[in-house]
């Protein structure tokens, strides 16, 4: 339980000691325990700073790195949450658990020192921190657009900055950056979200080659449908304000609704293909993840190839001749 977890009362401890002001509603969760080691020495172990860990995919993660043996720093907007989740495993000595808000940089910049401070580098990043919205582009209004693309997007960015330095320093590193098949192909409702993970392959894809030279990977994760709960109320918003004629979205997020528990993909061995492909060299860029992700992304190649054939003669028509 939270209050018999020491590694999670000092992550309370470290947030409200780096915010200086106390949230009077989280303060009574710090309790005496012992010490926390204020290092840890393991020239096996790799460490990993995983965002959006305290549900779902990233959570598998947490929990499969630390039965084998791996540092894990894991983020996320409630602690006490991600450590009741984690169960035993939050009480390992291997676990840094982290209360990160990602819209805010020093945040992000103090959890990354701690993690320098305790484990000694980051080796691995997973920026897997995010969330969906369902709703037409003309019913999703400029604040929950700006809403999203601060954590989809400008989450993941300001992370990536601040672990950079670490990983630059050591000349080796490998950032996984969680897009999603909606990242490769777009869907009706699926405006906003589709463009904050269009804009994280792009972001991903120039990094890649930016980083290179110092002997760092990056790889893009395309997941199709799995059951974690990214369809339920947590993970996936509603418009405020929606339009009557766009009753086809409507309908779109029912049968969302009723798929609920039934997703083909197994987060467990999503967790597992995401490990495996941290110790790949070298490491692909991108990684497709579910049968339906494999399907979709095939039809979407061949609808590429067949508009670029069909428009070839007027491409070509406006180079100087």
């Amino acid at each position: 339980m939270i209050a018999e977890t020491c590694a999670c009362r000092a992550a309370y401890l470290g947030d409200l000691i780096a915010r200086e002001k106390p949230d009077r509603s989280t303060a009574h969760h710090v309790r005496e325990c012992i010490k926390m080691p204020t290092s840890v020495s393991n020239s096996s172990a790799r460490t990993w700073f995983i965002t959006g860990s305290s549900q779902g995919l990233g959570l598998e993660l947490v929990k499969n790195l630390l039965v084998r043996g791996n540092h894990v720093a894991a983020t996320a907007r409630d602690a006490a949450r991600l450590c009741e989740n984690l169960g035993e495993h939050a009480s390992s000595e291997l676990f840094l658990p982290l209360q990160v808000d990602l819209t805010d940089e020093n945040s992000i910049k103090n959890a990354v020192h701690r993690t320098g401070e305790r484990f000694g580098s980051i080796d691995v990043l997973v920026n897997n921190a995010g969330y969906g919205l369902l709703g037409s582009v003309e019913e999703t209004n400029d604040a929950e657009a700006r809403a999203m693309f601060d954590i989809n997007l400008f989450g993941l960015w300001n992370v990536t900055r601040a672990v950079l330095p670490l990983m630059r320093a050591k000349r080796r590193g490998h950032i996984i950056n969680m897009s999603s098949i909606y990242g490769l192909v777009a869907g009706a409702g699926w405006g906003l979200y589709n463009a904050t993970k269009f804009a994280v392959e792009g972001l991903s894809e120039a990094l890649a080659l930016e980083v290179e030279p110092f002997g760092i990977s990056v790889t893009l994760i395309e997941p199709g449908y799995f059951r974690t709960n990214f369809l339920t109320a947590g993970s996936l918003a509603m418009p405020k304000s929606t339009i009557d004629a766009y009753s086809a979205v409507r309908d779109m997020t029912k049968e969302h609704e009723r798929i609920e528990g039934s997703q083909l993909g197994d987060p467990v061995r999503a967790a597992e293909a995401i490990i495996d492909v941290a110790s790949r060299s070298p490491a692909p860029l991108r990684l497709l993840l579910g049968s339906d992700a494999l399907q979709l992304a095939t039809q979407k190649i061949e609808d590429l190839t067949a508009g670029i054939g069909q428009n070839k003669e007027a491409t070509l028509s406006t180079d100087f001749r």
